[in-house]
């Protein structure tokens, strides 16, 4: 019985986990084919280059997580949601996420761009995604400034997401630092 997912769909997942799993050195076309289980020469048909395809797969998984998080604010954004329950479904959100293959494939990528200028501008492409989505959750919630504040809550949830990938630590952290940026919290003494 052949594969329903379309063939690109399923080089761009294949491309993620391979990604996830042994970095961006690993990635060639061949492990691409047998993990997605196409032909050699589909993934050149769809992906002229090695940098089309690291772009689609890195946009790809930012189009899933923005998808994702817009529906998750959707449920849970009302006009009387407070800081202190938008950072605890954020924390909640963060705990949930298993740092799977295709889950620590950005990490991988967004370094990667950090070496090969030809991604940059699909990684500024993905945090201008995140940054909007930041700023519309703060702008629900009421903060002041929300567009400016965005791009710090961005960095602060990969930072946090990254460390909590490198240490196994948990995502409590996350919600403390969420309340204290957005001013919700009094810092301790």
């Amino acid at each position: 019985m052949p594969n329903p997912t379309p063939t690109r769909e399923r080089i761009v997942e294949a491309t993620l986990r391979i990604i996830g799993q042994d970095g961006v050195a690993a990635v060639t076309n061949r492990r691409i084919a047998k993990e997605a289980g196409v032909s050699l020469g589909s993934i050149t048909y769809h992906f002229a280059t090695q940098h089309d395809l690291l772009r689609e797969s890195l946009r790809s998984f930012v189009d899933q997580e923005t998808r994702r998080f817009t529906d998750l604010a959707a449920r849970h954004m009302t006009d009387c949601v407070t800081a202190e329950q938008a950072a605890t479904i954020v924390g909640q959100v963060s705990a949930d996420t298993t740092f799977d293959s295709e889950h620590i494939a950005p990490f991988e990528l967004y370094i990667h761009a950090g070496r090969d200028p030809q991604l940059r501008p699909a990684a500024a492409e993905c945090f201008t995604a995140y940054d909007q989505l930041a700023a519309s959750i703060l702008g629900g919630l009421g903060v002041p400034d929300p567009e400016r504040l965005a791009g710090p809550v961005v960095a602060l949830v990969v930072g946090l997401q990254l460390r909590r990938l490198a240490t196994g630590s948990t995502s409590d952290d996350l919600v403390t630092a969420l309340l204290l940026l957005t001013g919700a919290a009094t810092p301790g003494p």
